[in-house]
């Protein structure tokens, strides 16, 4: 069976699906989903690329970063660094080589924990990371419910995971929980509700890898922007219907919640726009910043601010991606393209404010990396270049990670604090006064 029979199938015995719905099903099936049936979709052979696609410079810098917030959060003998949507773990990669190699004291104190819900995702980790996870220093701690409920709309809870040991990740972390291997078995999946709002409140579905007082970075590298979302317009909340195997848009009422949100941003659709309603990506950032109960959360992605959409912009920002370039159907080729929306930081800020943490304002991709590497003259991105024509590209690759004419300024990072004094970063401190 095809994803697009599938999903034919739910609406012919449920009747139109919520967009949210529709966007999950496409990238999260556990069998058919885009982000579940392989892991070739990223790098310059695949549907798109990551900063960490571009050159290991990205990682490297991150470590530096992610080294500084350890000194200010005092140096603890643990800590833990949570990657929300890892992928194939380039990233993780040289964050733990490039800190084995150049903070030493850090890396002994550091854990990397991986959330991915992909199986043929977690698999590839398990390759990438291998010697970390040989090493105890990796882990993927929990296995993850399918998302989906045989209720309409439903998405079902995390399950704990109770594995054995393989060579992979048989190493003990700070509370007792074991790397381990994912087996096959799940318990009885959890209908969490039927309402359009609800079905991913339980998204999250995770435990930590070390005790909850060992001192936490959550880090999340374009994860928000593949969330599902509701798409509001003045005809009321995009559903999905078929019509002889053909995916059919129709309208419903929206729901209390949809409209409360609205009217608390103050943006409402005009006659024949449309506007993403992000309520899972709030729900998931409200859970995540409860986690932490001292250290720093880091959102790097695409996405706007209130004023930004007051003033006309990011009104209507679904959009797909198959072989690097824009697809004209979100309809098309589900499960075979992935589907994004831009990400509302004015909400993940509320969100995140509103569970006790301290946010601090969004600076640019290109501020960030560039406050990080100015000191040192971005010696992370040189020190492998023997040749003037290998240093040449690697500055090509930098130029494009943090100029305007790159994804520089794409990009917006979210950086937030608890316990701990996050304006201190050398990240955030591009472009200020050092006096």
């Amino acid at each position: 069976m095809t994803l697009r029979e599938k999903i034919v199938n739910e609406i012919r015995q449920r009747g139109p699906i919520p967009f949210s719905r529709y966007m999950e099903l496409c990238l999260y099936d556990p069998e058919l989903g885009y982000y579940s049936k392989n892991a070739e979709q990223f790098g310059k052979a695949g549907d798109f690329y990551t900063s960490s696609d571009v050159h290991a410079v990205f990682g490297r810098l991150l470590a530096r970063q992610f080294e500084e917030m350890w000194g200010i959060l005092g140096r603890p003998g643990q800590l833990e660094i949570l990657e929300l949507g890892p992928g194939r773990g380039l990233f993780a990669q040289d964050v733990l080589d490039w800190s084995e190699k150049k903070f030493p004291q850090f890396f002994a104190a550091l854990h990397y924990s991986l959330v991915e819900r992909s199986p043929a995702l977690r698999e590839r980790l398990k390759l990438t990371l291998g010697r970390h996870f040989n090493l105890g220093k990796a882990s993927l701690p929990q296995r993850l419910k399918p998302p989906f409920s045989n209720m309409p709309n439903g998405t079902a809870e995390a399950v704990p995971f109770h594995g054995g040991t393989d060579s992979l990740s048989s190493n003990k972390t700070g509370k007792g929980t074991t790397a381990v291997p994912f087996d096959d078995s799940f318990d009885s999946l959890t209908s969490i509700g039927t309402g359009t709002a609800s079905a991913v409140s339980s998204w999250l579905g995770f435990e930590r890898a070390l005790a909850s007082e060992v001192p936490l970075i959550i880090f999340a590298n374009e994860f928000f922007d593949a969330l599902p979302v509701e798409v509001l317009s003045p005809e009321g909340e995009l559903r999905v219907s078929e019509k002889d195997g053909r995916f059919v848009e129709t309208w419903a009422p929206a729901s209390a919640e949809e409209l409360e949100l609205l009217d608390h941003h103050g943006v409402n659709p005009a006659a024949g726009e449309r506007i993403e309603i992000l309520l899972f990506a709030q729900r998931y950032m409200s859970q995540i910043a409860a986690m932490v109960t001292r250290g720093f959360l880091v959102v790097i992605d695409y996405g706007y601010t209130r004023q930004e959409q007051l003033a006309g912009r990011h009104r209507g920002t679904l959009t797909a991606y198959r072989q690097h370039s824009v697809s004209a159907n979100l309809y098309e080729a589900p499960g075979e393209q992935d589907i994004t929306a831009h990400v509302n930081f004015t909400a993940l800020t509320a969100a995140a404010e509103q569970n006790g943490m301290l946010a601090q304002p969004l600076v640019t991709q290109s501020q960030f990396l560039m406050g990080i590497g100015e000191n040192n003259q971005f010696a992370d991105a040189f020190e492998d270049c023997r040749l003037p024509q290998e240093h040449a590209k690697v500055a090509l690759q930098l130029k494009h990670l943090v100029t305007p004419a790159g994804v520089g300024e794409s990009f917006q990072v979210l950086v937030c604090s608890r316990g701990v004094e996050a304006a201190r970063l050398s990240g955030l401190s591009f472009g200020k006064s050092r006096g």
